[in-house]
């Protein structure tokens, strides 16, 4: 399917681009059979020994970029297994494009149904294994919540935290925000599977979801206090927007 695409798009000037990209599946896919014979344990402990890598890289005198780069292949996989684990999907070929192009800072144009939510996992993952934060911009608070609780076993299965910002009414104006915690029931929707929190710890969560108001006015109230103690951003770092056009 993948070299169907490639040949399909040859008079294209993403051609060579798409070589690239094929090449990067294909060492994904060749390590599918060794991370099926992971433990939940064991895929979990990938995170740390990504981490560590990255420290060593980093250190090594690479720049952040060319040590995520080099980590991408073993944590997409990663990503992918822990997703058939936990929410029964695996990404395809083409979706591991798609979260190649976003982790490079492109924009891919995906149609409705096409699995936009389970790619973003991909990147958002790799990104928030610098320990910097990693965003998901989206239109609604709606969406927000709802992304963040369906892919959150994958990140937690991971071992990363889910944060989610929501509309200053339902959170104190603003104060506070949430992490998706799946023990937590509520007959309230917009409740369920979410532990309300101090903002600050929301965006100090791994992955953060949320509305561009939402992101945006917080950055704006941040520039408006008297103290650093009162900020609850912790800097940009990287995000992927959705319906960016």
């Amino acid at each position: 399917m993948l070299k169907q695409i490639v040949n399909f798009l040859g008079g294209d000037p993403n051609k060579r681009e798409l070589e690239r990209l094929s090449r990067i599946v294909e060492r994904i896919n060749a390590l599918e059979p060794e991370y099926e014979k992971l433990s939940m344990d064991a895929l979990r402990a990938k995170t740390d020994e990504f981490r560590a890598r990255l420290k060593a890289s980093l250190e090594a005198g690479n720049s952040l970029q060319e040590a995520l780069d080099e980590l991408l292949p073993e944590a997409f996989a990663a990503v992918r297994e822990a997703s058939k684990r936990t929410i029964g999907l695996r990404p395809y070929d083409v979706q591991l494009i798609g979260g190649m192009v976003l982790h490079a800072g492109k924009i891919a144009e995906m149609r409705t149904g096409e699995g936009k939510t389970l790619v973003a996992t991909l990147p958002l993952y790799l990104n928030a294994l610098a320990g910097r934060g990693a965003h998901l911009v989206t239109v609604n608070d709606y969406l927000a919540r709802r992304d963040a609780r369906w892919m959150a076993p994958i990140y937690h299965a991971l071992g990363l935290s889910v944060g989610v910002l929501q509309m200053a009414a339902r959170t104190e104006n603003g104060r506070k925000a949430f992490l998706v915690d799946l023990s937590v029931e509520s007959p309230h929707e917009d409740q369920h599977q979410l532990r309300m929190v101090h903002r600050r710890e929301a965006y100090q969560a791994d992955i953060t979801y949320g509305t561009n108001s939402e992101f945006g006015f917080d950055y704006l109230r941040d520039n408006l206090t008297m103290s650093l103690e009162e900020r609850v951003q912790r800097g940009h770092y990287y995000a992927i927007v959705d319906e960016v056009d």
